[in-house]
This record gives C-alpha cells, sequence and structure tokens, in this order.
C-alpha cells in the first residue's frame, strides 16, 4: 500500500499500473490481486486509511463544542487542517488526481467524507445564526466559503510551489483567514474585542524570498 501510494500521488490512478506497483514492491501482480480484487480497490483502500487517520470526523466535533469563542474555534479547525496536508500532502494528491482524471472515486470521497464535515460546520454556523451571532446565510455555502479558503492557501503553498516564494506560519494564517470569514459572517459587522480583532503587524506578514536556484 505504501508502494502503491507513492506512485499513485506522483502518477495518478489512470498513470500508474499494478505492474508497476508490483515491481516497486517487489511482489507479483498475484499478490496484489489476491488483496485487492481491482487496482480501483487498493486505491480507495490508500484514501479510506488516510481518511480514518487524519479525517476523523469526533476531532471537529470536539472542536465546535469547545468553550472556546467563534474565532478560537474556527482557527483551531484552521490551523489543524493547515497542519496536517503540508505534514502530509499524499491524500490532497491523491484526490487531486482522481478529480482530474473524472473518477467515480474522487465522487465516492465526496459523499463518504467531504459532505459529512461541511454539514457539521454548516450546523454549527445555523446554531450560531439562531443565537443571533452570525447574520442569515446560505450555512453550507459559509461552511464551503471558510473551508475554501483554506484549502486553497494550503493548493497555492504547497502544491503550486507557493513556499518556495513565501514563508507563512500555520497559526497566523488561520487567525488572518477567520478573521476575514468573521467579518462578514457576525450579525453587526466586525469582530469585537472578545474575539481578538486586533491589527495586524508586519512581523506577522508572510516573508517574501526569491525562488531557490
Amino acid at each position: 500500500m505504501q508502494v502503491a501510494t507513492n506512485l499513485f500521488a506522483l502518477q495518478g490512478f489512470e498513470g500508474t499500473t499494478t505492474r508497476q506497483i508490483a515491481e516497486h514492491a517487489g511482489v507479483s501482480e498475484a499478490v496484489i490481486f489476491r488483496h485487492f480484487p481491482r487496482k480501483e480497490t487498493l486505491y480507495w483502500a490508500i484514501i479510506d486509511y488516510k481518511c480514518q487517520v487524519a479525517r476523523k470526523p469526533e476531532t471537529l466535533l470536539t472542536t465546535l463544542h469547545s468553550s472556546g469563542d467563534d474565532r478560537e474555534i474556527f482557527t483551531s479547525i484552521a490551523e489543524q487542517i493547515l497542519r496536517r496536508n503540508t505534514e502530509d500532502s499524499t491524500l490532497s494528491r491523491l484526490l487531486l488526481f482522481s478529480a482530474l482524471e473524472n473518477h467515480r472515486l474522487s465522487g465516492r470521497f465526496f459523499r463518504t467524507y467531504v459532505a459529512m464535515n461541511y454539514e457539521l460546520l454548516a450546523k454549527h454556523i445555523r446554531k450560531r445564526i439562531r443565537e443571533r451571532k452570525f447574520r442569515r446565510v446560505d450555512a453550507l455555502l459559509a461552511a464551503r466559503g471558510f473551508l475554501g479558503m483554506i484549502a486553497y492557501h494550503f493548493l497555492i503553498q504547497e502544491l503550486f510551489g507557493g513556499k518556495r516564494y513565501q514563508r507563512f506560519d500555520p497559526k497566523r494564517v488561520s487567525q488572518v483567514m477567520v478573521d476575514v470569514w468573521l467579518r462578514g459572517m457576525r450579525l453587526k459587522g466586525g469582530i469585537n474585542s472578545r474575539e481578538g480583532g486586533k491589527k495586524s503587524s508586519r512581523s506577522g506578514q508572510g516573508s517574501f524570498r526569491k525562488p531557490a536556484s
């Protein structure tokens, strides 16, 4: 599975054959098919394993049900996602390959994992709307907007090579993005002092670096 993970992440589902996997793993194709009847079965087993390890829904629930204020809760969620994906971008690569290849596994992944997390976050947003803390908006779209900011930053930094030019501290990135998002979400606009609406300092900004030669 580790050999297959590395090859799929580099070459995609279509670009990787079971023969290549067998050769790199030092086994026969028959051994692979004994455990995984189809290449698709192996691909999903890898995605499922990484999701079970890194993206447990109970972690999100625990954070949402914590005693922190909005800024603390959403900053914690954002930072967890950024650090987890930065430490291991393999899952993101596998999912992007499956989506670009129009593979049905990407749809299965969305239904099994992504949709559930969106709904958990949207449920929390609806609660804050009922409590008159957030504006009346489409909670699911608000959740997608929040997670989209984080996902796009990760893509730019880790997959498109942005980190060769600018380095950002995940905690600082999370705080800034949450502040921006909350200013649009709070009922009366802005972030009150209790939720940390402090001005940004130049020291907290990403530093520009020349690309390595």
